[in-house]
């Protein structure tokens, strides 16, 4: 085994003459260039690059947004028929036999594929042709946390790796100035926490996990160096904590060693990458507007511009988390807000991406973890909807995904799942396969087993695909 030398003094021997010096320096290099590149390739000829995840979290209502049910407004106020209730998971918070609530929403018919979206949508409305709407959703679970898990993860359970951590693993990054997999978060502070795992690369190694970005200060944590400390001492430092790990990786031999090279390597490199890209200011008025984007203003729509900006750089997977459409009470209030927030700014996405040619190859997803039932939680005015895990809506564009269509659909009360269901791991199989992923192929081996995103079932939709 070659020995390394002794760890490089600051001041006495510059990075590059360490390198020229030290018995390992080919080996440094070597490893660095292995760690830049691309983890893998695709299976087959992929349809789409990489992906915005538009995610809603606390589960946005698809009675009142996507799935009108003129039988349901007929029934209002009436018993939940017990039919319905059969194979039916115990409600998330209502006990009882609640009673069946239309909505007060109006739907019209959009564009010349005449998809169906409600008035909260006015703005989504003038991109539906664009828009693959899925009504026919089913998950596992009606509890948020694991729910979130399974939309993400594909499974109810804690500590897996996340879909944009399978992307990572499976095809790398594009840019090597940025991270594979980024998150961005805006909405109501009183929405559901956000927990690590929802961005977590499990069992993967840690390098695969996305970095969350800040709605103010220093987008990253500790991303700035500290006052009088400049760029190439920084350099001196990393320099000197990579000759350490390559010491501990050669006598231990743990990969993980490896990613923290890695990820020290990363940081250093977003040092100069990361504050010019989220600087929005940079943006041309006219698409600040098309957003309703206001630099130094946290938002959905600042987030869905610096999505934009962060594909165009070659980011992998760019996933916003939308809090706040947990609405168990008062949900005229509390859509009204979400809509209002959210609608202008996805459509701005869509229509953007478009016209700079990068909706072909991004696939675009919009949804939650679950619905909210067709039923009311709260009688009066002010009332909400519970969680709903048997029928719900999501919609993709883009990435090869068929344009102006309507898959799927739920009963005459939007409570199950009747046509053409989509399970979680179908949707997960459907978008590994438009990156060029066969999710049945995409595994890593640990305890004894195979794991994959999709477990042990899943089919591609293929009326999904263009």
């Amino acid at each position: 085994m070659n020995r390394l030398p002794p760890p490089p003094s600051a001041g006495v021997l510059s990075r590059r003459v360490f390198l020229q010096r030290s018995a390992a320096g080919l080996g440094t290099i070597a490893l660095g260039s292995l760690l830049q590149a691309h983890a893998g390739q695709p299976h087959f000829a992929p349809k789409a690059k990489r992906i915005i995840f538009l995610f809603m979290a606390g589960g946005p209502s698809h009675v009142d947004l996507f799935d009108p049910k003129p039988r349901l407004n007929e029934l209002d106020g009436q018993k939940i028929p017990a039919e319905l209730l059969k194979d039916h998971q115990q409600f998330a918070l209502i006990r009882g036999t609640p009673s069946l609530k239309g909505s007060t929403r109006k739907f019209s018919r959009h564009g010349r594929s005449g998809t169906v979206l409600s008035d909260w949508l006015p703005h989504l409305g003038g991109v539906a042709d664009e828009l693959a709407v899925i009504r026919s959703m089913k998950t596992d679970t009606n509890i948020h946390d694991p729910g979130v898990n399974m939309m993400n993860c594909g499974s109810v359970m804690f500590d897996r790796p996340t879909l944009g951590a399978w992307l990572s693993y499976g095809l790398g990054s594009e840019n090597q100035d940025l991270p594979a997999y980024i998150v961005l978060t805006s909405g109501s502070d009183d929405g559901q926490p956000l927990l690590q795992s929802f961005w977590g690369n499990g069992f993967l190694d840690s390098r695969h996990q996305g970095v969350p970005f800040r709605n103010a200060g220093d987008p990253v944590l500790s991303l700035a160096n500290p006052a009088n400390v400049s760029s190439s001492a920084r350099r001196d430092q990393l320099d000197l904590l990579r000759w350490m790990n390559h010491r501990q990786h050669d006598s231990l031999g743990d990969p993980e060693i490896v990613s923290r090279i890695a990820s020290y390597e990363m940081a250093f490199r977003m040092q100069s990458s990361v504050p010019e890209l989220t600087d929005l200011r940079q943006e041309p008025p006219h698409i600040l507007e098309l957003y309703g984007a206001v630099p130094g203003k946290p938002s959905y729509a600042n987030n869905c511009v610096l999505a934009r900006r962060l594909i165009e750089k070659g980011v992998r997977f760019v996933q916003l988390y939308d809090r706040g459409w947990d609405s168990h009470t008062d949900i005229h209030r509390e859509h009204t807000r979400q809509c209002a927030a959210a609608d202008r700014p996805t459509a701005a996405l869509i229509t953007d991406l478009k016209q700079r040619g990068l909706l072909d190859d991004t696939l675009v997803i919009w949804g939650g973890e679950f619905g909210r039932t067709p039923v009311a939680q709260v009688s009066g005015n002010t009332y909400g909807r519970d969680h709903h895990p048997h029928g719900f809506t999501m919609w993709m564009a883009g990435g090869g995904v068929k344009p102006g269509i309507t898959h799927g659909a739920t009963d005459e009360f939007g409570y199950h799942a009747t046509e053409n269901p989509v399970h979680v791991h179908d949707l997960h199989a459907t978008i590994l396969h438009l990156l060029g992923l066969d999710h049945e192929r995409l595994t890593f081996r640990i305890q004894g087993r195979d794991f994959r995103l999709t477990d042990v079932s899943g089919e591609v939709q293929r009326k999904l695909l263009a």
